[in-house]
């Protein structure tokens, strides 16, 4: 057995200063203030922050490399800053025989890395108006099911999340299709100009997701000067929606007031932070509006194409931008994401929890990882 001490345990809804974590065989065993440590090995945190494991539902890579290409690398280098569980996200950009390879490429990897639990299917159908690299999209033919069955074989069961555009003709077969052969299956809206019909027909199929928040959702113009109600607007008004955010520093995938507009309304229980990290290799624009955008990935078009972060980041910038605090933006990361996908062992400090946790400073710099109770950094 093993005992953190000194450390101040982020709970969901408060703090406990001065606090004890017992670990046994890989679960938090105990915690609390007043816990005999007699015979243990001793792990001082110093007074740091310790919660959850990070859990990033939705990233493509670590800034610099994809999953696909060496996904091992990609895996521990988000352990070394606190993503305890991650999904890969796979891209519309891959036809239907690369989707499959990559999604049997990533299952073999699950077994050789730590944290790599399964995948987020940003792929194949949805609104081809939307996202970057959208030049390379080989999925805007009508939607076949022939097309579509071999991938959902391959992916089925390791695959967890399914971004769809609810406005596609025969969408709903799709999402059918995918929630037989997975009844677990999260479906999100990603990538659409759905109306609110359309987004909430497929709720009790298991819709109960937004795509990165704000970013590549249409606009809706029924009337001249007039703006309707389109998918930011439903993921809002549905309470049982989730919203996924990316937070970067500057603001610009979603700027810092709409952040707390967000926050306001969804609360503390349906917001996902994530890092969506992804790989070009292009420079910021010129424009004025991106300096001081490291942090953001852009195509070769000059359109934003997901971040260059690690979660971490987007938790630094959630707490600069709306105030958040350590708590809330460890339920943003942690908890939420855990609930969303079914995972009752993780997410929260508890008795029982598998012993994923991360040990921070007051701002979120990472400076430990613990690992089914193992010090990984």
């Amino acid at each position: 057995m093993k005992a953190i001490i000194n450390a101040t345990l982020v709970m969901t809804d408060h703090l406990i200063p001065r606090a004890t974590v017992v670990i046994d065989n890989g679960r938090i065993a105990d915690f609390g203030r007043k816990i005999n440590t007699d015979g243990m090995e001793i792990i001082d945190a110093k007074e740091a922050y310790l919660g959850p494991g990070l859990i990033d539902i939705h990233t493509h890579s670590d800034g610099e490399t994809f999953f696909t290409e060496d996904p091992v690398k990609v895996a521990n280098t988000l352990l070394s800053h606190g993503v305890t569980d991650v999904l890969a996200a796979l891209y519309f950009n891959a036809d239907g025989e690369t989707l499959i390879r990559q999604v049997n490429q990533l299952k073999e990897a699950a077994s050789q890395t730590k944290n790599l639990r399964g995948l987020y299917m940003e792929a194949p159908y949805m609104n081809p108006k939307f996202g970057g690299n959208r030049e390379n999209n080989p999925w805007c033919r009508p939607i076949c099911r022939e097309d579509y069955l071999p991938i959902v074989e391959a992916a089925k069961g390791f695959a967890k999340v399914w971004v769809v555009a609810p406005e596609r003709d025969g969408i709903e077969a799709f999402v059918k299709d995918v929630k037989s052969l997975d009844p677990n299956a999260v479906f999100s809206v990603g990538h659409s100009e759905a109306e609110p019909h359309q987004i909430e027909a497929l709720m009790p199929d298991g819709l109960k997701l937004a795509t990165h928040h704000t970013n590549a959702t249409g606009t809706l113009q029924k009337y001249p000067e007039c703006r309707a109600a389109c998918v930011d607007e439903t993921a809002l008004y549905n309470e049982s929606i989730y919203t996924e955010l990316i937070c970067d520093k500057i603001g610009i995938h979603v700027a810092p007031y709409m952040l707390r507009l967000i926050k306001k309304i969804k609360g503390d229980d349906r917001i996902i932070l994530i890092a969506d990290a992804f790989v070009d290799h292009a420079p910021i624009p010129s424009d004025e509006l991106y300096e001081g955008a490291d942090d953001i990935n852009f195509d070769f078009s000059g359109e934003i194409a997901g971040s260059k972060m690690i979660l971490d980041g987007p938790c630094r910038n959630m707490m600069v931008h709306t105030g958040a605090s350590l708590c809330q933006v460890f339920k943003y990361a942690s908890t939420n994401p855990a609930t969303l996908l079914g995972m009752t062992d993780r997410g929260r400090i508890a008795k029982g929890n598998v012993a994923n946790l991360v040990l921070v400073d007051a701002e979120f710099h990472v400076k430990s990882v613990f690992l089914n109770g193992e010090q990984v950094k």
